[in-house]
């Protein structure tokens, strides 16, 4: 995937969560960390079960129609409690926002280059 494909792909994903209402959006860049899973995490929060389902369908249907990629894996849509979307080189974090304070991911990765979204 080229870094053009990379970066539409980001903002697209970006796209949905804000149509989904999606919130405290942040993209880490975890390009310079040496054994890192993917090159981009993209992560937000949202206040419900029913809410982290819905971002994660928008984020497949809008990257699947306009973008014509699908996800590697998805994981986690059963409780909805994080669901995880994988693009291979962006992986997508869906919190509910008490299991994302749980988890402290912004410590984990803090040797990440991260971009927080305005609203």
């Amino acid at each position: 995937m080229s870094s053009t494909q990379k970066q539409q792909l980001i903002d697209k994903i970006v796209e949905a969560i804000q149509d989904t209402k999606g919130e405290d959006i942040k993209i880490f860049d975890l390009s310079g960390i040496e054994n890192s899973v993917a090159e981009t995490f993209v992560i937000c929060s949202a206040n419900s079960n029913t809410q982290v389902s819905a971002i994660a369908g928008n984020i497949e249907k809008k990257v699947r129609n306009e973008l014509k990629e699908r996800p590697w894996h998805v994981e986690g849509a059963d409780n909805a409690l994080w669901v995880l979307v994988d693009y291979v080189s962006v992986v997508v974090h869906i919190f509910q926002k008490h299991i994302r304070d749980y988890y402290e991911i912004e410590e984990l990765w803090g040797d990440a280059k991260i971009t927080a979204i305005e609203d």
